[in-house]
């Protein structure tokens, strides 16, 4: 059986056409976009919200088919959701660019977009002094671990949750192209918490010195699966345990009062370092 010949000028007939009716929505969404962000400043919301693009990209990969390829279409709409945010007003990101560490200047960049203006900078501690003084909306900071040499996370709960936090983990759905692909980041700002459904939340807990590991994580077992981030010693006798789990709790929320209890005068403090939505899953990028 023959095959039918394609009309190669009317295929690209109706892709120009298609394209024609993609762009007519752009163009009405950015108008959404403006009544959006007339709002905000009206009632003081912040211009990013972390919380909210990961809804977006969630039902839309969620929905996708075909052969288009996933990763290309949350590359689509990581630019678009960057170039709405520019429209909001003056946005820049303060990104940790340690000498030997590129690619968080990459993780950043694929996240943002390539409009929002970038700034580097050597040091976490540089990237906390932008967001502090305003220089920078957002920083960009490497996910602590137990191993760091010069941990920048004790800086940030110094200020015991009263200060900029933690509001989104990156890379959120897409491998990237890191340079040195050495790890994920944190994005901190002043934003207040953004529940999605799918949450982690990152505690600061202030306790004695000499408790075992797994006793301190055995008390938060009816939270689920704890993860144990990084310890730090502020003082003699004195460890800040960051650790994070499943959902988005407040450190008032029962569940926590009494793990806190159970660990009983071997707890001084527990305060919030921010939650994130979770990145998609590999499965689905």
């Amino acid at each position: 059986m023959d095959t039918p010949a394609l009309d190669l000028d009317e295929l690209r007939r109706r892709l120009d056409a298609i394209d024609d009716r993609i762009h007519d929505l752009v163009m009405e969404r950015a108008e959404i976009v403006e009544s959006v962000a007339a709002f905000k400043v009206a009632t003081g919301q912040p211009t990013l919200r972390p919380g909210r693009e990961a809804q977006i990209l969630r039902r839309l990969v969620a929905r996708h088919r075909g052969r288009f390829p996933r990763q290309t279409l949350v590359r689509l709409w990581r630019e678009l959701l960057g170039g709405t945010v520019s429209m909001q007003g003056k946005f820049a990101i303060a990104v940790t660019v340690p000498e030997a560490r590129p690619g968080f200047w990459d993780i950043a960049r694929d996240h943002f977009g390539g409009f929002l203006p970038l700034i580097p900078l050597r040091s976490p501690a540089d990237v906390l002094s932008a967001v502090g003084d305003g220089r920078a909306s957002v920083g960009v900071l490497p996910m602590p671990t137990d191993h760091d040499a010069a941990p920048w996370w004790p800086a940030l709960a110094g200020a015991r949750g009263q200060g900029p936090r933690v509001l989104a983990r990156l890379p959120f759905a897409l491998s990237g192209n890191s340079r040195d692909g050495d790890g994920d980041a944190l994005v901190v700002g002043t934003a207040a918490a953004d529940p999605t459904g799918d949450d982690r939340t990152m505690l600061v807990v202030e306790a004695k010195s000499g408790m075992s590991r797994g006793r301190f994580l055995a008390a938060f077992e009816g939270l689920g699966p704890v993860s144990y981030l990084a310890g730090y010693e502020p003082a003699p006798n004195e460890v800040w345990h960051l650790i994070e789990f499943d959902g988005l709790l407040s450190p008032q929320d029962p569940a926590i009062v009494a793990a806190m209890r159970a660990l009983g005068d071997h707890i001084h403090d527990v305060w919030s370092f921010g939650s994130y939505a979770r990145p998609l899953a590999p499965e689905t990028k």
